[in-house]
């Protein structure tokens, strides 16, 4: 059976090489004679796959030393509360930025836990440009800045981040993480779901600066205290387990593709492969985000009726395309083209899309 042309939001496609290995290894992992999904996560064998997994995510991102990664639950989502639980502090507002639902999301769970500030937006505009922000826009009494660095449904991106000298800048980088190099010291933490860029659904990557740990809240609840997880190495519960092997395998297939560099190089071939197909359409398609604020993983557009968007839709399925469908805010169609989509993929959805175009 041909795979399918896979260009899902997330939970998004894997590489299949990933696929094959975690297969052959489904039954017997190294010779354990069970599946890792069996192996106990206090177990020798588990371990390796854990401390692997961490060391691998610190190699890529060159992740300093002064920096604790962490393998949590709850996706996202719940990173949405425990950051302000952690580090909104009485007396502290938490800076957001706005440029999409997810950020809208963030800031509505922290509204419930403290103060908080909204520094830019692009909200007027439907989300279809990264604001411009100055050096060190914040509040007088800013306990962190929070941006979502790429916008899955508006297909919107951080070019650069913003820069703070005393305030820990905060990201959500569940749909961009390991997409290209970034510099991590600039932020305070980093965090993002791993089922775009770094595996299945099940875990979420948190990697936060040791410094910004000493300066929060105490007396949180247990699982929710990043403390707990720093102390026992993201084994104070039981840990999701086959998500981490299956993180630690895709890990091992960026360091196999040449690296972070070398994805972001392909990367780039893809977005540009279908950004020229939109633009030089004479406006049969046209971008949702303005030039400059681009997303390299997510290519939202239009057509030009909703009959032709259902016809595309409809049409582009039969051929064996996945995922096109633009998100429900916004409509149109969407490629998501993660890291682990081929540039074949893209080439054959660009070629499909000039086909469409000239007989409608």
């Amino acid at each position: 059976m041909q795979r399918a042309y896979n260009f899902n939001a997330g939970p998004s496609a894997l590489p299949i090489e990933v696929l094959i290995r975690a297969q052959a290894e489904l039954n017997n992992f190294k010779g354990t004679g069970m599946s890792v999904m069996e192996l106990s996560h206090r177990s020798k064998e588990y371990d390796q796959v854990h401390q692997q997994a961490i060391s691998d995510l610190r190699s890529l991102m060159r992740i300093p030393d002064d920096y604790h990664v962490l393998f949590l639950q709850g996706g996202a989502s719940l990173q949405f509360s425990m950051i302000p639980m952690n580090f909104l502090t009485p007396g502290k507002k938490g800076d957001y930025i706005l440029t999409g639902s997810w950020s809208q999301k963030a800031l509505d769970e922290a509204n419930k836990l403290g103060e908080t500030n909204i520094v830019a937006s692009s909200k007027e505009d439907k989300y279809n440009y990264i604001p411009e922000i100055g050096e060190n826009a914040h509040s007088e009494n800013s306990a962190y800045v929070h941006i979502t660095s790429n916008n899955t449904i508006y297909g919107t991106q951080w070019e650069k981040y913003p820069t703070y000298t005393n305030v820990p800048l905060i990201a959500d980088m569940s749909s961009d993480i390991l997409c290209r190099e970034i510099n991590v010291e600039q932020f305070g933490m980093i965090y993002a779901g791993a089922q775009k860029n770094l595996g299945p659904s099940g875990v979420t990557v948190a990697i936060i600066k040791d410094s910004i740990l000493k300066e929060g809240n105490s007396d949180l609840p247990t699982m929710l205290d990043y403390k707990t997880h720093v102390k026992s190495n993201s084994l104070y519960n039981t840990p999701p387990t086959f998500s981490i092997y299956m993180l630690s395998l895709v890990l091992e297939w960026v360091k196999e593709q040449g690296g972070v560099p070398a994805i972001e190089a392909k990367n780039n071939e893809k977005a540009a492969l279908l950004y020229h197909t939109i633009d030089e359409s004479d406006g049969f398609y046209k971008a949702h985000a303005k030039k400059g604020s681009r997303s390299t993983m997510n290519v939202s557009y239009t057509l030009p009726s909703e009959e032709l968007t259902k016809k595309f839709l409809a049409q582009a399925k039969e051929k064996g395309f996945v995922g096109l469908n633009g998100h429900r805010s916004i409509g149109g169609c969407r490629a998501s083209i993660y890291n682990a989509v081929p540039y074949d993929s893209v080439e054959a959805l660009a070629s499909f899309m000039k086909a469409f175009k000239s007989v409608n």
